[in-house]
């Protein structure tokens, strides 16, 4: 069976969720609520922000998942982007957000393994397919796909490819594709499938080998953002800030097709 990785105890969820209680909110450094594949491009969009307005906000990667499970149950977030659209359209639909938001981009999905496996690596999962076969695979990474969209996509591309069912007592989950990313890297697994954006990040690309997955083997990823209801002022001049030059091409860079694109 699968096994879960990095979930963490009732306690320390608790404890995460005090730290980031109201009274510890700063009106002016608003929490964001981030799909973890956006770890590296919305870092960089954050230091343009804060270069051009002086304004500064706090990230927190995570699953998009269950991000909305903790914007329902009240926490302090101010903007929310998900890496799947329907979480924010739920959300808006019970009230937790101001509108139903915006599309901001369409993610991707690459396979990657370490340098020491570099056979593994096509995006046409052929190669993952032989390996599987010889018994080269023990274990293999992709996000947690109860919760995390980019486990969906990955899922689905291995249903394109006819090796679910071979692979699923193999797979190791990531709490988020981040961790995913790690656990493929590890030299724990044989490898994962994990967000283009993740690859193409020097501190991951760079430790392993990677290919694109062809978007037809899976469901699009439309990814969404929107504020939260009571959001704030830097909130809302990072949510409009997102929407334009240089942040979209600060996307682009990071393998994320632009809306206006699709």
């Amino acid at each position: 069976m699968p096994r879960p990785a990095g979930a963490f105890p009732a306690a320390i969820m608790l404890s995460l969720f005090l730290l980031l209680s109201p009274a510890s909110a700063s009106a002016d450094r608003p929490i964001i609520a981030a799909a973890s594949d956006l770890q590296f491009a919305l870092e960089s969009v954050a230091r343009e922000f804060q270069a051009e307005t002086g304004k500064q906000v706090r990230l927190n990667f995570g699953s998009s998942g269950n991000f909305r499970r903790q914007i329902a149950e009240g926490a302090p977030f101010e903007l929310y982007l998900s890496a799947d659209e329907s979480y924010v359209e739920a959300l808006h639909r019970d009230g937790h957000t101001e509108d139903a938001g915006v599309l901001y981009a369409i993610g991707r999905i690459a396979i990657i393994a370490p340098t020491d496996e570099p056979a593994l690596v096509d995006g046409s999962l052929e190669a993952l397919a032989k390996a599987l076969g010889n018994g080269e695979i023990r274990r293999f990474a992709i996000a947690n796909p109860e919760h995390a969209p980019y486990g969906v996509a990955a899922r689905e591309a291995l249903e394109s490819a006819g090796l679910w069912e071979e692979i699923e007592d193999r797979l190791v989950f990531g709490e988020n594709v981040s961790q995913a990313a790690r656990h493929a890297l590890s030299g724990e697994t044989q490898g994962g499938i994990i967000a283009y954006s993740l690859a193409l990040a020097d501190t991951i690309g760079q430790r392993g080998i990677y290919a694109l997955i062809p978007e037809d083997q899976h469901q699009p990823l439309r990814q969404r953002m929107a504020l939260i209801d009571g959001a704030g002022e830097t909130a809302r001049a990072f949510y409009a800030y997102l929407q334009r030059e240089p942040a979209l091409g600060i996307l682009a860079d990071y393998g994320f097709t632009l809306p206006d694109d699709d």
